[in-house]
């Protein structure tokens, strides 16, 4: 007897239908085939222990399973639940009338219920896509899933729950969310807001103008001067997410297995912040087994690297193609795949191995050349990728016992929603720009174009401050975001000026 039961595999951010072919004939043996991987060959256990542990009895024939496309490698412990119910459907256990509308994936434990897996969410845009009704996951898994509309979306915490459900017995409702509503409920909802932050208002209107024009941000001072605690601020004054940019994102957090249980849509941009002794993989993504790396999990949102010169060269030089390209490509022998990683990139570093060069009180006790060498284990390639340089003090006694609280996040988000308008409507002709960090050089030439007294001041200051031909680019972007940010259409020499003063790294006499 041949029966057939749909599931689906994910590769890379999409998931790619997957027939589970159960044929049944005299004998005792069971042979899986299907390219699977060890996972996969594992679960003839599961399932008997499962099957047998539910009140059913184990089919004493031989079982051929076919996972079709045989050409596909199938990876996971998904499998489990649609070859389950495919064995019982064999031997009568549960009724054919329904299968092939319904798409089934979630890992059994011996007792029978079901665990939770990766990528529920692609496996539900793949079952609308192919016009099923009905879609089967763990109950973990529900909420995630359910956010995919004109589909039937079940959550089951056992297989005799779904057996009896397929049956036609009842036994489960499909869940449905109010995407929109849930989605804009959480957009406002932040831990950390820039009201907590004392003082630093230098450094606070640098995050704002990064913010506006999506610019990567560096941050040099020493220890305890707020450098991560203001980083960890910064998503709750970008602008919110629209639904496509959460769908995307939790699309990518679905397949990383990152939404935790019951977990919906990604209301608020990502913050990630790895330590310094992540891996090249672990960064970009990829292994034996493709996940999305830290850059792909910050799409949208922030990735955070505190002090970072004590990351491993190597593992920063891999950033620069994500940063310039907003995507990574990821081609190994067994398969080549792409995620999506347009991320802020924000950083932060001690300006010598002590931590206290130029700090007001503090003696530094590093010599220049341990300074030099410090400050050269970021690449200029890398720094040639970051738009604003802040150079940040410790707060006097004074502003630390101030009570008063700062401005808030949401008075900051405000403005830079309005800067955020003007580039839209800006770049709107423009595919795959959507602000001023996106600039191209013909675009800068077309709107970030100075007139004969800002293009002298900013040659005055290049050649005085010795700044480095690659700050050149880097200046306009930023004075074309602070402009906006006050409404402007042309840019003034008070915004080169601020801008100017963004790029303390670039000048020569830094670090010595």
């Amino acid at each position: 007897m041949l029966v057939k039961v749909y599931s689906a595999s994910v590769q890379g951010l999409s998931a790619i239908p997957v027939t589970v072919e159960v044929n049944a004939s005299r004998g005792i043996k069971f042979f899986l085939v299907g390219l699977p991987d060890n996972a996969v060959k594992e679960s003839h256990e599961r399932i008997v222990a499962a099957v047998e542990n539910s009140g059913f009895r184990f089919p004493s024939r031989q079982f051929v399973v076919n996972l079709a496309p045989a050409d596909l490698r199938k990876e996971g412990a998904g499998f489990d639940l649609p070859l389950a119910i495919g064995v019982l459907a064999t031997d009568e256990k549960v009724r054919l009338e329904g299968l092939e509308r319904t798409m089934l994936l979630g890992e059994l434990s011996l007792d029978g219920s079901l665990q939770p897996v990766k990528g529920a969410l692609p496996v539900a845009i793949k079952a609308r896509e192919m016009g099923f009704e009905r879609l089967i996951v763990p109950e973990q898994n529900v909420r995630e899933a359910a956010v995919v509309n004109r589909l039937k979306v079940y959550g089951a915490r056992h297989i005799a729950q779904v057996v009896r459900f397929l049956n036609g017995e009842g036994g489960m409702d499909p869940t449905e969310i109010d995407t929109r509503a849930e989605f804009y409920a959480q957009q406002s909802n932040f831990d950390f807001d820039f009201a907590d932050v004392k003082g630093q208002e230098n450094v606070k209107r640098a995050l704002e103008v990064a913010a506006a024009g999506g610019h990567n941000v560096i941050m040099i001072g020493p220890p305890g001067s707020g450098k991560s605690m203001m980083a960890k601020r910064l998503p709750s004054i970008l602008p919110p997410l629209s639904l496509a940019e959460s769908l995307e994102t939790t699309q990518i957090h679905s397949v990383a297995g990152k939404l935790g249980q019951n977990g919906s849509l990604i209301a608020q941009r990502p913050f990630r912040a790895p330590h310094h002794t992540i891996s090249q993989v672990a960064l970009v993504g990829g292994g034996a087994n493709p996940q999305p790396g830290e850059v792909s999990l910050a799409h949208n949102g922030v990735l955070f690297c505190d002090e970072l010169p004590e990351f491993s060269r190597s593992v920063l030089e891999v950033l620069r193609q994500p940063l310039e390209d907003r995507q990574i490509n990821i081609s190994r022998a067994k398969y080549s795949i792409t995620y999506p990683c347009s991320f802020m990139f924000v950083a932060s570093m001690n300006p010598c191995p002590c931590g206290y060069y130029n700090h007001p009180t503090k003696a530094c006790v590093c010599t220049p050349g341990q300074i030099h060498r410090y400050l050269h284990k970021i690449s200029g390639p890398l720094l040639d990728r970051i738009d604003l340089q802040i150079e940040i003090t410790p707060l006097s006694f004074d502003e630390l016992a101030r009570t008063a609280p700062g401005e808030s996040s949401a008075e900051i988000r405000e403005r830079v929603v309005r800067a955020r308008r003007i580039q839209e409507m800006r770049y709107s002709s423009c595919p795959g720009v959507h602000c001023n960090a996106q600039m191209t050089s013909r675009l800068l030439r077309e709107y970030a174009a100075l007139d004969g007294t800002c293009t002298e001041m900013l040659r005055q200051a290049m050649t005085r401050l010795q700044l480095s031909a690659r700050a050149y680019d880097r200046i306009l972007r930023v004075a074309r975001t602070i402009a906006d940010l006050e409404g402007s259409d042309s840019i003034g020499m008070s915004h080169v000026a601020e801008a100017i003063g963004y790029r303390n790294l670039d000048r020569a006499s830094w670090g010595e």
